[in-house]
């Protein structure tokens, strides 16, 4: 084959394309460099070049290769030599000009290589043992993927120097080769040669001309982590047994073979575990295979699509650069070696945040020599150089051998570049063939930029580079990405346009090109060979000292072939320090620091700072001013507090009415937070899932999960404690020990399992107990137990998934696990088992503007600190210290061995030495402080004499690292000793694992401040050092939820390790701060006021605070320059030795005591002047100017103006100036010319003004690292601070690099979802293994988590919660029942008759037939009900109560509030174990499986056939009687009156219904204590669908159509008919069977919807007869009520049985007497035999039952009322009579309408109302019948006669009523003169004779009521009325309906 080729250099364009293009790519606005050398091609190869780095097109037909390369798999042709020239060489190893090309002779030669060009061997097959030295071009060779070698060949010879072979078929024969095939470079050019340390050429690596077995790459097991900062955690091993490709992993690698885990855990693993061996390619089976899974994966692969591992085809095409390729074939022996020096024990072992290893170990074949790293290295550098593994080929990593300990390696920048080559899934529906990632060049380029632009103090970040990657990808590709949003992929996708990419030629020009700028920042390294040549360039450079300003040294080796080595050296000092520290674990940091402490390293430093002091060693002056001092205080303290009291005010005790610990209280806030948390509880409850059923608890439990410290845990006892929560759960009883609090409160160390154990056992006794699991601080501890590698050492690491997600409390159904945290972000992974349904979010307190819970206080969080540091506020509350910063930097670099956290501390410490000095006299140490820490020296020891009673400022010292704690306590212990200021403040040593320990000096103090009498009291939180000048040196990793005292004024956050650029870490820390401020500060002006009450102070309504920098105030109010200010504004700034000079200050002081005259003056809004003035009013100016030159303006840190101490100040000005005018004036450099402190002579005390009084008006003031302020401070493009976008975990790392930003618009809700979608758990977090549980979603269901920022008052929230879920249950278990007496009761008959028998079970008969039937309505709810008269009564009218209004009917009835017994009867919502087959989960049946049935039965009063449909489940079939099985319905089975069974209850009940199908009480299955019973539901038709769908269970009985709009009349009436016309079926049906018809059981039990529960009163007789009795009532069930009455002797002779209604309020007389022949209601038995002629008014809407029981009694029928037996009532909302509502025909508005508009004139243009006749008539009677009665009203002596029908006329209407019915009995009406005559649709029984017998009034009124018109004349016409009623016209009257719906009339008159 011949070598045609195509593309030659245009050399003569070459230099002039080649600049113009740099030029075009520096100036373009696109990060993407623009394509360059394409053009340098002839036109032939454009296209192809173009493909460079993109994917191979998969429609491209596939070459199968056999070892030749790019050979046929047929038969070799055979190959005929061309003789070589007459008079040629032809010996074997040399050219044919006779020059020795053998490798072993030319390997000291000096050979000329020309650019471009690389050395390499060829074999010949006759010289097996050789390799010949050839010069190759080196874009014809393949990269170490092999891929991109361009076809053809250019070479030359380096034994005679001939050039420009263009064909490999000329060049084998000139170094005579003499093959017998045909000459392939792919056959022949065998391996690379590089020369080694001594400078010989020797045999290098084998030239990938294919992917061969012995040259594949491992597949790096990681996604890119997140930060240069990476993961502090230790990963654990694989999980092995993963069914699915960890994220990022290669999935054609077996994960075995993927190593994870740090390998310092385990370096023998990284040595020994070898990846698997593949058979030197990818057939097309397991590239389907790798596509498949990949498909297959449920989470963004970070790989690309494609998995193509064979070489190039025949036309030069790129390679997908993110193939996966075949592993390696096994580690060398070098390998092992650099498994070690990567991995084992190295103190600055990288800890990479992958799933991978931490550091990836590359199994590589050595090119040439390691690089040796020179001894001296670290001392001459003063850094420790940082090497970052950047983008290279096979093997090419040089191995580094010598002094390793100086060197950093570290793999994050590789993978990072390997993350931005795969493609997230987001884009991969636009086809990967044509929409190519990132090519490796240009991410090198843009890594190039990046560093550039980096300023000299700023640290490059991992997530900056993916996003520079993410937004270059996007912006290539945005056209590509456009065309496929607007049409469907196709199969095979076109390729994309000629665009070439930046080639690997390219780079060196443009990288310099690039660092050009940077003033050599960034020096960039090219070198020919490999990467080893530029890394032993860079150290040579480094030992010259010619990198010194150097930060960063790229090294790029673009070589041999079309791919680039490359990697990055980080040699700033500064830069290598933060990013070599920042790769150690926290364990190996404290090791570090503890090593450095214990070998004495740190002396060099405590020699180096006693050089500083001019004056010699700091400990001699000390010593020497404490012999000076010995015995007195010092003299410039004496108003200290110990002599404060005696000097104020002799004979009484100094008061302060600023110290005051404010009373726990819940906020709106917790409250609103405590019902959210209850709602999402509820909601789990509701869902269909069975998770969690609230009805079946009784009472709530709780377990507090906190981290182990000892603060926090006495802190949370304290909260839990004063809550009262125990008592309000009836945990406890009264006087709650602290000891019996500790049992609820776990803390999670050694001990807590013991503790868990009983907490399981105990939920796992108590089913019907609610046990609230909550884990506060949940962000702590996230490690898995699985993955757990010190579980040994260190049992407590782990703990949390150990307890937490173990098995029982993951199954416990009567468990929540309620999360808690300030971070949540670890909790929000792909993996979460928390639902994003059940979490809740602190709410914001602003939503458009409006203040949603408005509060006293003020929250001040991590976004309110930010935007105070914004332009335009005074007081930035967020500083950092240059000078110290400067101090550290400079001891870095001269102590390079030292960890900064060493320095740092030390530095620190000798600067709050010297303050404490200054302060205390020896004024020349200010020379050896920086201003912020001689701020807080002078203030810590001032505010004490500026209060009568000695309150103080606390200072926090956050100090992380234990170690350091410790020498920085005893250090400032020293200093304060040799001061003798022992007595003027305290040092504490804040420690996780230990209390608090305050000296007794100090304690007696507290004690006096807080009133404590307790002898053995001692401090145990910080809260409670509220007002005690301290320096509290907090120690320990990480904060764990320790609250701090409102008078901390300092947080000083200098030494928290910069490296732990996490959000979580970084919010952890500043919300130490976090802080509540007053609002209740005084108006003056209204500029204060705006202060807090704007918009500024909106919490962030995402949970970090820093999200919301934006906020909804007005732009004015943001800007003005007071904004942050507030009375007493600022420490520093009432400090005569005041912080840096920033000039806004004084106005936002207020001067003097509230009300002082200059404080009107302050108060005036401020213009902003010049520089040294800005914002001062001009009396404040004359003052400074009086005391001080003008301030200096320190741009670095944003501090305070010096100001005269306010709290000195008195009225008098002149006062003011004396005082004042000795305060120093200092320069943003810490130098100060010398101050004397005034001395206590001169202080004004009673114008002093407490530290406590400033504290809950103002947050304290926050000092940081300068590298942590501005990562917190700057922000993105989007306004969002910097630190948001940080990785939010060091637990977690980044699904993909291709991820959206996070924005600033975002809620919490959007950031949880955002990071829900984007982070994955590392292996070692307890999430990691979740989704292979089984459930597709992984959720567990009861699983809360609550986030808000810290110290908000998450854990307040969390007890209120469980104070109203208590409550929430005990009211799932209680009911509202009416409790009303009975009415009347002093009108009931007085006869003779008493049921005197008080013990009779059962009332005897014939003793029963002499009591005398009680016409009066005893039932409360007919108070408003007329009364019945049955004799003569002379009631006097105020005896009945005043009617009330008909709405308050319902309203304001009396109820009790009742705990459900077990005997209840239940709604809907009741769901538990028992009654599920009840409700129709019936294993032999399906739900909801029933049938309809149609009954007919006639019945004349209707004129028609009734047909009513029974609707009957399966289950309940057995209870019915077929025609045959599936048939016609016959009747309903009833028992025998003989049966004694006490299995089941006899009668059939049937409850009528409407509008109640939720709260109905229809579960009757507790009631009948589970015996079988009848039950039917009777319904009207058109609610029969929603009815039978909550009650599928239920045999229904549905009401025809007609009665759709009927009241409870008709129900009745029908339930009473049908069960007659039933009761006649199963007596034919039965007598066949031979029983007698009077044998068959004729009682139903007719109920309300709302009977919940039954009681018995058991009477105790003192003797027979006797009147003294006591008595008790308890709930029993119904079905023990229900078997009592049906086994009553002769019960067939009862016509109605009922019982009382129950009242608390019942006394000894109603229930003396056991029986009453009285009114029955509500639930009666009624036996349907005895009433067959007696029925319901089925028109009746109200008062029905009355109305049936005086047609009973007056048909001379028994009604017995037992009174021992009282029914409870629920009292439900909704249904029932409330469902009629009256409205007016004519609007749909739903206008209320009056019961006079019910009736209207006939004919008349009245509105007609859309509501039947009967219940307008029953209305209108019962609220205006005195208009149709007016003689009558408050008459009682002369009621109204009701013939037939009793109607409530309302109660100041009396009502006698008679029956017309013949043999009916009815009361004497001889005695009355009736006022009135009602007679309701009279039937023929009445008739004028019957009416002639009744006396009336004169001027007595009578009304007539019939169905129309005509009959109302004929029944005047029939009765004879007009012989003594006189009727006009205009008397006659109708219902205001419409004729449609058939009125009823009316006709009035009066009694002659």
């Amino acid at each position: 084959m011949g070598n045609s080729y195509a593309g030659q250099l245009k050399t003569t364009r070459f230099e002039e394309v080649l600049h113009d293009s740099i030029e075009a790519s520096l100036r373009s606005n696109s990060l993407v460099p623009r394509p360059i050398f394409s053009q340098l091609y002839l036109e032939a190869e454009q296209q192809l070049s173009a493909l460079e780095g993109g994917s191979r097109v998969d429609n491209e037909e596939e070459e199968e290769e056999g070892e030749g390369g790019l050979e046929p798999s047929g038969p070799p042709n055979p190959y005929q030599m061309h003789p070589p020239p007459e008079g040629c060489c032809t010996t074997d190893g040399f050219c044919q000009a006779g020059k020795d090309l053998r490798l072993v002779s030319m390997s000291t030669e000096p050979i000329d290589v020309p650019a471009g060009f690389l050395l390499v061997g060829a074999k010949s097959p006759s010289l097996p043992d050789h390799l010949l030295v050839c010069a190759v071009d080196k874009r014809f060779l393949p990269d170490d993927n092999g891929h991109n070698a361009l076809l053809g060949f250019s070479g030359n010879c380096v034994g005679c120097g001939k050039k420009g072979f263009c064909y490999f078929t000329e060049f084998s024969n000139h170094i005579n080769l003499k093959l017998t095939t045909q000459p392939k470079k792919q056959k022949h050019l065998k391996c690379y040669l590089v020369r080694n340390a001594q400078g010989a050429l020797t045999k290098g690596p084998l030239i990938c001309w294919k992917v061969s077995e012995f040259r594949g790459r491992q597949a790096l097991a990681s996604a890119c982590s997140a930060s240069l900062f990476p993961s502090l955690d230790s990963s654990g091993p694989p999980a092995a047994s993963s069914s699915e490709p960890t994220p990022g992993t290669n999935p054609s690698v077996p994960v075995g073979a993927q190593q994870a885990g740090p390998a310092s855990d385990h370096p023998s693993l990284a040595a020994a575990t070898g990846p698997a061996v593949f058979n030197g390619k990818d057939s097309p089976k397991d590239q389907q295979l790798v596509k498949n899974k990949l498909s297959a994966m449920p989470r963004p692969s970070a790989l690309g699509i494609l998995s193509n591992s064979g070489p190039p085809k025949k036309r030069h095409k790129g390679w997908s650069p993110e193939s996966p390729s075949a592993t390696d074939g096994g580690f060398s022996q070098g390998g092992g070696n650099r498994a070690k020096y990567e991995s084992a024990g190295v103190s600055y072992m990288p800890q990479v945040g992958v799933v991978g290893p931490a550091s990836v170990t590359f199994p590589v074949v050595a090119s040439g020599e390691p690089v040796s790293v020179p001894d001296n290295l670290l001392k001459i550098c003063k850094a420790k150089p940082v090497i970052f593994k950047g983008k290279y080929s096979h093997g090419n990593f040089p191995y580094l051998c010598g002094n390793l300990n100086d060197v950093v390696v570290s793999p994050l920048l590789y993978t990072c570049y390997q993350n931005s080559q795969s493609i997230s899934r987001a884009y991969e529906q636009y086809g990967a063939s044509t929409i190519q990632p990132i090519s490796e060049e240009t991410q090198l380029l843009l890594t190039v930029y990046y560093l550039v632009q980096l300023a000299a103090d700023q640290v490059p970040l991992m997530e900056d580079l993916e996003q520079i990657f993410l937004r270059s990808w996007r912006e290539s590709h945005l056209t590509e990405i456009r065309q496929y949003q607007q049409a469907p992929p196709q199969p095979f996708p076109p390729a994309p346009s000629a665009v070439a990419p930046v080639t690997p030629a390219q780079l060196p020009w443009l990288a310099g090109l690039a660092a050009s700028s940077c003033n050599d920042s960034v020096h960039i390294i090219e070198c020919t060979y490999s990467l080893a040549e530029g890394l032993s360039e860079m150290f040579r450079l480094l030992i010259e000292g010619k990198l010194a300003k150097t930060n960063y040294v790229v090294i790029i080796c673009a070589c041999r072939n079309a791919a680039i080595d490359s990697c990055i050296a980080v040699t700033g000092k500064y830069q290598a320090r933060i990013l070599s520290e920042s790769l150690l674990t926290p364990a190996e940091y404290q090791k570090e620091v503890s090593y450095e402490l214990v070998t004495g390293k740190v002396d060099s430093l405590g020699a180096f700072f006693s050089t500083l002091c001019p004056e010699g060693d700091i400990d001699i002056l000390l010593d020497k001013f404490h012999q000076e001092n010995q015995g007195h205080i010092s003299s410039s303290l004496t108003a200290s507090s110990v002599t404060k009291s005696t000097s104020l005010d002799v004979g009484s005790a100094p008061t302060c009415t600023s110290y005051s610990l404010e009373p726990r209280h819940i906020r709106p806030f917790q409250l609103a937070v405590a019902q959210k948390l209850l709602s999402h509880v509820c909601s789990i409850a509701d869902s269909s899932t069975q998770n969690l059923d609230l009805g079946s608890f009784e009472k709530v439990d709780f377990l507090i999960c906190i981290p182990p410290s000892e603060v926090t845990y006495q802190q949370t006892l304290f909260h839990v404690w004063h809550s009262g929560v125990l008592l309000e759960l009836g945990l406890e009883k009264e006087h709650v020990t602290k000891q019996r609090v500790e049992q609820y409160v776990l803390k999670l160390d050694a001990e807590a399992q013991t503790k868990f154990k009983s907490f399981l056992q105990n939920s796992f006794q108590n089913p019907h107990t609610l046990f609230v699991l909550i884990h506060d601080h949940a962000h702590w501890d996230l490690v898995s137990a699985v993955h757990n590698l010190y579980s040994q050492s260190d049992p407590s690491v782990g703990l949390v998934d150990r307890l937490l997600n173990c098995k029982e409390v993951k199954e416990a159904p009567n468990i929540v696990t309620l999360h808690v945290t300030s971070f949540p972000y670890a909790l929000q992974t792909q993996h979460t088992l928390i639902s994003p349904y059940n979490e809740i979010h602190w709410p914001a307190s602003y939503s458009n503007g409006a203040d949603l819970y408005p509060e006293t206080k003020k929250y001040f969080g991590l976004s309110e600190f930010i935007e105070s540091t914004l332009s335009g506020h005074s007081l930035p509350l967020l500083r950092y210290d240059s000078s110290f910063e400067a101090m550290v930097t400079a001891l870095g670099k001269r102590f390079p061995r030292l960890h900064s956290a060493v320095i740092r501390t030390f530095v620190l410490v000798q600067h709050y030495a010297a303050a404490m000095m200054a302060v205390s006299g020896l004024s020349r140490m200010k020379n050896h402080t920086s201003v912020e820490t001689l701020e807080i020296a002078q203030n810590l020891l001032d505010s004490p004499r500026r209060c009568p009673c000695g309150h103080g400022l606390m200072v926090l010292l956050r100090v992380p690292c234990s170690p350091l704690a410790a020498v920085a306590y005893e250090r400032l212990a020293h200093v304060r000793a040799r001061l003798a200021l022992e007595q003027h403040f305290e040092i504490i040593l804040g420690h996780p694992s230990s209390g608090i320990s305050v000296g007794t000096h100090f304690v007696k103090q507290l004690k006096m401040w807080q009133k404590i009498e307790d002898a053995e009291w001692r401090p145990q939180t910080y809260l409670e050092l509220e007002g005690l000048p301290c320096i509290l040196i907090f120690s320990g990793m990480d904060p764990h939820g320790e609250s701090l005292p409102r008078s901390l004024r300092y947080c000083d956050l200098r030494l928290i390790n910069s490296s732990c650029l996490v959000r979580t870490a970084l919010e952890q820390e500043l919300g130490l701060a976090a802080y509540f401020v007053s609002n209740e500060i005084p108006l003056e002006k209204g500029v204060r006021s705006e202060a807090l009450e704007s918009g500024t102070e909106k919490l962030s309504s995402t949970d970090s605070e820093e999200e919301e920098l934006g906020t909804e105030g007005s732009t004015s109010e943001k800007r003005s320059p007071v904004k942050r200010e507030r009375p007493h504004s600022h420490d520093s700034a009432s400090s005569p030795l005041s912080s840096k000079a920033s000039s806004s200050v004084l106005c936002g002081e207020s001067s003097a005591q509230p009300g002082g005259p200059s404080q009107r003056e302050q108060a005036r809004p401020l213009q902003p002047c010049g520089p040294s003035e800005e914002g001062r009013v001009p009396g404040d100016k004359q003052r400074l100017r009086a005391s001080q030159g003008p301030p200096v303006i320190s741009r670095h840190s944003p501090g305070l103006a010096p100001q005269p101490d306010s709290g000195l100040r008195t009225t008098q000005r002149s006062t003011q100036v004396s005082v004042t005018s000795s305060s120093s004036q200092l320069s943003c450099s810490g130098s100060s010319s010398s101050s004397t402190v005034p001395a206590a002579g001169t202080l004004v005390l009673q114008a002093a003004q407490c530290s406590m009084t400033k504290a809950c008006q103002q947050p304290p003031v926050v000092f940081l690292p300068k590298l942590v302020y501005d990562m917190v401070t700057s922000t993105d493009s989007s306004g969002l601070p910097k630190a948001a976008s940080l990785l939010p975990s060091h637990s977690v790392m980044w699904a993909s690099s291709f991820r959206p930003l996070l924005s600033k618009t975002m809620t919490s809700t959007e950031q949880s979802l955002y990071y829900r979608q984007w982070t994955v758990p590392r292996p070692s977090h307890m999430d990691y293994g979740n989704r292979a549980e089984g459930r597709v979603d992984g959720f567990h269901p009861r699983r809360l988590l609550l986030s808000g920022p810290p110290q908000i008052g998450k854990t307040g929230a969390y007890l209120q919660f469980l104070s109203i879920l208590s409550r929430m249950l005990i009211r799932l278990t209680e009911v509202d029942v009416y409790d009303e007496e009975e009415i009347s009761i002093n009108l009931r008959e007085e006869s003779d008759w008493h049921y005197l028998q008080l013990t009779d079970p059962w009332p005897d008969l014939e003793l029963f037939k002499k009591l005398p039937f009680d016409y009066i309505i005893h039932d409360p709810k007919y108070e408003d009900a007329s009364l019945i008269c049955s004799r003569h009564q002379g009631i006097k009218s105020e005896e009945r109560g005043t009617p009330r209004k008909p709405e308050d009917l319902y309203v304001r009835r009396q109820t009790a509030r009742m705990r459900l017994s077990k005997f209840a009867a239940h709604n809907t919502y009741h769901h538990c174990e028992q009654c599920h087959q009840y409700l129709g989960f019936h294993p032999r049946y399906q739900l909801y499986e029933s049938t309809l049935h149609a009954f007919a039965f006639s019945y004349s009063m209707l004129g028609e056939e009734v047909q009513l449909h029974f609707i009957i489940p399966k289950s309940k079939e057995h209870h019915f009687v077929f025609s045959q099985p599936g048939g016609q319905l016959e009747s309903m089975r009833l028992p025998l009156v003989t049966d004694k069974s006490r299995e089941y209850i006899k009668s059939p009940t049937f409850t009528p219904t409407t509008g109640r199908h939720e709260h109905g009480l229809f579960n009757l299955y507790h009631a009948m204590d589970g015996a079988s019973h009848l039950h039917v539901l009777v319904v009207k038709e058109y609610e029969m669908a929603v009815y039978k769908k909550y009650w599928p269970n239920h045999i229904m009985l549905v009401l025809p159509s007609v009665f759709n709009s009927a009241g409870v009349g008709a129900a009745h009436f029908l339930i009473k008919e049908l069960s007659y016309h039933n009761l006649e079926l199963e007596r034919s049906r039965q007598e066949e069977l031979g029983i007698q018809p009077q044998d068959i059981w004729p009682f139903i039990v007719i109920s309300d919807d709302s009977c919940v529960m039954w009681n018995v009163v058991d009477v105790d007789c003192g003797g027979e007869r006797s009147r003294e009795f006591s008595w008790s009532e308890r709930n029993v069930s119904l079905k023990y009520i229900m078997q009592h009455i049906e086994a009553s002797p002769n019960i067939t002779h009862y016509a109605l049985i009922g019982m009382r209604k129950w009242s608390s309020k019942a006394g000894s007389r109603e229930v003396r007497e056991p029986f009453s022949r009285c009114h029955v209601h509500d639930f009666i038995v009624l036996n349907v035999d005895l009433t067959q002629n007696v029925q319901y008014n089925q028109n009746r809407f109200l008062c029905d039952d009355v109305d049936f029981n005086l047609r009973v009694h007056s048909a001379g029928l028994l009604l017995c009322r037992f009174n021992r037996f009282s029914v409870m009532k629920k009292q439900i909302v909704v249904g029932g009579q409330r469902s009629f509502h009256i409205t007016s025909k004519a609007s749909d508005s739903p206008v209320s309408i009056m019961p006079a508009q019910y009736i209207c004139a006939p004919d008349s243009k009245h509105t007609f109302l859309a509501a039947p006749a009967q219940l307008l008539l029953e209305k209108f009677l019962q609220h205006h019948s005195h208009r149709f009665f007016p003689l009558s009203l408050k008459n009682h002596g002369h009621p109204v006669l009701l013939v037939d029908c009793y109607l409530n006329l309302g109660p100041q209407i009396s009502v006698c009523y008679v029956s017309s019915r013949p043999h009916s009995l009815n009361i004497s009406c001889s005695d009355f003169t009736f006022s009135g005559l009602l007679l309701y649709l009279c039937d023929s029984f009445v008739g004028a004779g019957f009416l002639k017998k009744f006396h009336f009034l004169k001027g007595a009124t009578l009304c007539v009521i019939c169905q129309d018109r005509n009959s109302l004349r004929q029944t005047v016409v029939r009765l004879e009325l007009e012989d003594e009623w006189q009727f006009r016209l205009r008397d006659e009257f109708q219902t205001a309906n419409a004729k449609e719906d058939r009125p009823l009339f009316f006709l009035t008159g009066r009694h002659i």
